[in-house]
Formats: C-alpha cells, structure tokens, sequence
C-alpha cells in the first residue's frame, strides 16, 4: 500500500529571506533524510520525495461567494508549515510508522502519514 509522508517544520524556523541558503541545521538534516531514502530505494519501498518552496511564493486558491480566487500566500496563521512530501510503498500502515518513527526520531520533526487511495478506493 502507498503512504504519503508529509513533513513539517516550524514556520518561524523558515525564514523566507533566507530560504535559498540553507543553514547547517538544514545540509545535516537533509543528508540524514538521504541516507533514509536509500535505504527505502534499496528495499524497494521508496516511490518518491520531494522538498516544498517556502510558504511565502505559494497561492491559495479558494472559491468564494464571488467565484473562485487565487492569492498569493498561504494567509493562514502557520505554526508549521509543510516543507516535503515522500510517497513510500510497503506492506502495511505498521510498516509506515516504523519508517516515520526513526526519521522523526533522528529529523526531529513532526510527519504525518496519509494512505494514498488506490483505484480500488471506489470500488
């Protein structure tokens, strides 16, 4: 089954000046995820990641009473904001927390983990 692991960092910790210069924090944290990923592509359970551009160059688009709009930013209060995704496929949603727990437990991070609904999901 598909997981799709979502990770999430403080917002105050991403500062949007800053953002294309990544602090010695960030280069060991992301060469810790790196190591993870390999270790999901040599087990054959990595699908895919990727890191997200910061909250401030995003667009929301929502649909209002005047039809649908798109702005910039997220315009959301944010204590964290989500900074990657990763999709990964294993046997179960025990499996899942296993992969999640040591990433978390090394990154230090908060990740969320949602089942991808396959096309068996209407079905």
């Amino acid at each position: 089954m598909k997981y799709l692991l979502l990770s999430y960092t403080p917002a105050a910790a991403w500062d949007a000046a800053t953002a294309d210069t990544p602090s010695e924090e960030a280069l060991a944290a992301f060469a810790a995820y790196q190591r993870f990923e390999q270790e999901l592509i040599e087990t054959g359970e990595f699908v895919s990641s990727e890191g997200l551009g910061h909250p401030a160059v995003s667009t929301t688009v929502r649909r209002t009473s005047t039809g649908v709009v798109a702005t910039d930013g997220p315009f959301v209060e944010l204590k964290e904001v989500l900074a990657s995704f990763a999709v990964i496929d294993v046997d179960n949603q025990e499996r899942a927390v296993e992969i999640v727990s040591r990433m978390v437990e090394v990154l230090g991070e908060p990740m969320e983990i949602r089942p991808i609904m396959g096309t068996d999901f209407a079905t």
